[in-house]
């Protein structure tokens, strides 16, 4: 069986959602977010001694000298991705906060214009996968949010690193192999090959070991280019992908209970208590060999409905464990940020920058710190 394209945990997946952003594209209007700051690499003698003794396992597998002396020549061990494969978060999402991230009205109007933007092409790799362009665009946007964020990270010294460090060391180090043969291919060069600090690379973020299995030269010009600007060997490298995992031409991935992809459905699942319930077809097990994630593959399945004319989701959902409804979350935020507390938004998700805010005010207003929403601190900022 082929590896997962995807190595993220759910939670990792929000942390990179909650993230996107970056410079306007395809008409959009969004003001541009600073770029991720570049990682520094560091001396470390063990780390080194480990890349020699893979030079040689490396070339066992057939990986050319000149690949193997060219793509290590600049690489190092980079701490800060260790420090992120340590810290992935922890708590999980409830699948309305997820759809707050993964469908907002900025993901929204992005999908739009980037569909507007491509739509000859989309129509071409419809034509030849059978994947619908909607659906194409929509995980365009989640991985990258629409390429804006495809990661500034050495994939070698990524995966280098976290081969080294061992956790997941066997993983990682096929997944260094693979890096190195698309490098031996001609398909980029190590300067071009950046990604996410776990080695997803590209438009539409594959690992090294999918990109080899699934990815496309749709321009022809002899590369399977999913770094360059022009995102069309990436998107139809994706549809390339979804077509291998079962996708079925002309079917809807499923829907909302009411909405006309409902009846499509062959079982009907629920991801939140008291939330809506969806009836979800083959189509959405493709998706999930894109990422194995029932909010991965609905945030997908509503985005590319929402880039095709749909509105949001009709039910409601619970209130949280805090008591607080989606509106109650986004009155907080906006009541904060009044106040003088940057909340990174108001979005009705309390992240991380949320609960910084919420632990300032408390501490400067002598309450006990907590970083946690309650109905009585919305009130005090009524």
């Amino acid at each position: 069986m082929l590896t997962t394209r995807r190595v993220f945990s759910t939670g990792a997946m929000m942390a990179l959602l909650s993230a996107c952003g970056g410079r306007p594209r395809g008409g959009s209007v969004v003001a541009a977010r600073a770029p991720d700051p570049v990682m520094q690499a560091v001396a470390n003698p063990a780390f080194d001694a480990w890349v020699a003794g893979f030079k040689g396992r490396a070339a066992s597998k057939g990986i050319s000298t000149r690949t193997i002396s060219t793509s290590f020549a600049q690489a190092g061990y980079l701490p800060d991705v260790i420090d992120r494969d340590r810290n992935q978060t922890e708590f999980s999402r409830t699948l309305e906060e997820y759809l707050a991230i993964a469908a907002s009205d900025e993901r929204v109007a992005k999908g739009r214009a980037n569909y507007a933007r491509y739509r000859d092409v989309l129509g071409q790799i419809e034509s030849r996968y059978g994947v619908e362009a909607h659906v194409v665009t929509a995980i365009w946007g989640l991985e990258s949010m629409f390429g804006e964020r495809r990661g500034n990270v050495p994939v070698v010294s990524a995966l280098s690193t976290l081969a080294f460090d061992g956790r997941r060391g066997a993983f990682f180090e096929s997944q260094l192999i693979a890096a190195l043969q698309i490098l031996d291919n001609g398909d980029t060069t190590t300067a071009r090959m950046t990604g996410s600090w776990a080695g997803a690379m590209g438009h539409t973020q594959f690992i090294p070991t999918s990109y080899l299995a699934y990815a496309v030269d749709f321009t022809g010009d002899g590369r399977r280019d999913i770094w360059e600007e022009d995102p069309t060997d990436a998107l139809a490298s994706t549809a390339s992908y979804l077509a291998r995992s079962g996708w079925q031409r002309g079917q809807a991935w499923g829907g909302e209970e009411g909405s006309p992809g409902f009846a499509s459905g062959t079982r009907r699942i629920q991801p939140q208590v008291g939330g809506p319930v969806f009836a979800v077809g083959p189509n959405f097990n493709a998706i999930k060999r894109y990422n194995n994630s029932d909010s991965y593959a609905i945030g997908v399945g509503h985005l590319a409905d929402r880039i095709a004319g749909a509105g949001p989701i009709r039910g409601g959902f619970p209130p949280d464990r805090y008591g607080f409804t989606a509106d109650q979350r986004k009155q907080l935020q906006a009541r904060l940020t009044a106040a003088g507390y940057d909340t990174g938004g108001t979005d009705g998700v309390l992240g991380s920058k949320s609960r910084a805010a919420i632990s300032a005010y408390q501490q400067r207003n002598g309450l006990a710190v907590t970083g946690e929403p309650s109905l009585e601190l919305l009130r005090r900022l009524m």
